[in-house]
């Protein structure tokens, strides 16, 4: 086996930049395993387990199932239960033969993008937004052209940032969103989309924090809301078991397309994948019987929220939007930087090694102004929220004394 120091070939493909929150959870991880109490707040995910269901039928399967490989769109029980939710949730009539199976939102990601863009294609991506948007069409060949967006339209993309990115191919957005947790309104999203129809801008809409919403007007709208009265517009949604249904592990996720999108991506999981996880699948089916244990994590979110946006000021963090959904604060440090502390990374390893709190610099979200940004993910215990804020605002009273 070569060497680390080896000089073997790489594809330049390869040489993709890491996802720093991977990192902030392995020096987590290492200073757990040195002894101390580490307070997530950097982690994308539940910190509850997968609906009670979800084992049970994961049980049931290991017992009775051979668990060998499905076809590669997913098992018919699941796609026409994705389709049942679509109905009951918002009310659409989504024909499952729409509906892939993938593995984890993470797999759409791939699929989509390989079926609808091709090297050298411009795709827009909302800056901050999750970074291995960016990543995956750059590893592609695709030109990903970033769309930043700030506070004076509570870091929502408007037309007018999009037009303002010259020529798309394509588009990406999320909503809710990762890092912001902002979220587009129905006129917002219809303006988006009709922008793109006009243009012949491909778009595809992450909706993986679905489910997971502080809106007193009601939920969150799907962009398939408007997609089923333009039939001739490319609009490919995608989603995951992995927030609201709390699997993150189980590695589940659909993408819903157009017709035509759909061959694209049958052929292209039969060589890339073969098939998604046989078991995830099979349990997957519970889990949309299980909502009531699910919007019970959302309200432990919600009651969470609340702490951090109240407590975060206290602390010197109080220049950010408020969050519509998802579990993410997107919040502007640069206050907090000095000669000696620099940028978000540089704070944030300094929170890990004096507070043993563990937050995501912002460069993952945002390439040109994240060394500013930090995200914290408050879906982890409400316990290990109100002492992380304690810690974070001592810290700040005597940061703030020493300059």
């Amino acid at each position: 086996m070569p060497s680390a120091q080896s000089n073997g070939r790489l594809s330049r493909r390869s040489q993709v930049p890491p996802f720093h929150v991977m990192e902030v959870m392995q020096a987590a991880s290492d200073l757990e395993a040195a002894g101390r109490k580490v307070l997530h707040l950097e982690v994308g995910q539940p910190a509850t387990a997968a609906p009670r269901g979800v084992v049970a039928a994961a049980r049931k399967a290991l017992d009775e199932d051979v668990l060998g490989y499905t076809t590669a769109l997913g098992i018919a029980p699941l796609r026409a239960r994705i389709s049942q939710w679509y109905s009951e949730r918002y009310d659409l009539d989504v024909d499952p033969s729409r509906i892939v199976i993938t593995t984890g939102a993470s797999g759409s990601c791939v699929l989509a993008f390989l079926a609808l863009f091709d090297p050298g294609d411009r795709v827009g991506v909302v800056e901050p937004g999750y970074p291995c948007y960016r990543n995956d069409l750059v590893t592609f060949g695709v030109q990903a052209i970033g769309i930043p967006v700030g506070p004076e339209s509570s870091f929502r993309p408007t037309v007018e940032h999009l037009e303002a990115a010259g020529p798309l191919d394509g588009l990406v957005i999320a909503s809710p969103s990762n890092p912001t947790g902002t979220l587009l309104r129905q006129a917002e999203l219809d303006e988006i989309l009709a922008w793109a129809a006009d243009n012949g801008v491909d778009v595809i809409v992450d909706e993986i924090y679905h489910g997971i919403e502080y809106m007193p007007d009601g939920r969150a709208p799907t962009a398939l809301s408007w997609a089923s009265d333009h039939a001739a517009v490319n609009v490919t949604v995608f989603n995951s078991f992995s927030k609201f249904f709390s699997m993150t592990g189980w590695r589940l996720g659909w993408i819903v397309a157009p017709p035509h999108v759909v061959v694209a991506l049958e052929r292209l999981a039969q060589n890339l994948t073969i098939a998604p996880p046989t078991l995830s699948q099979i349990a997957g089916v519970a889990a949309f019987d299980s909502v009531e244990e699910c919007e019970s994590n959302v309200d432990r979110y919600a009651t969470n929220r609340s702490i951090l946006l109240e407590a975060l000021p206290a602390a010197g963090l109080g220049n950010f939007a408020p969050p519509d959904g998802a579990f993410y604060v997107w919040v502007d440090v640069s206050d907090l930087l000095t000669d000696e502390i620099l940028d978000s990374q540089a704070l944030c390893a300094h929170w890990l090694a004096e507070l043993a709190v563990a937050v995501t610099p912002g460069v993952d979200f945002d390439p040109v102004r994240g060394g500013s940004f930090v995200r914290l993910s408050y879906a982890t215990a409400e316990a290990d929220i109100v002492e992380a804020t304690r810690r974070l605002r001592d810290w700040y009273e005597g940061h703030s004394r020493s300059i």
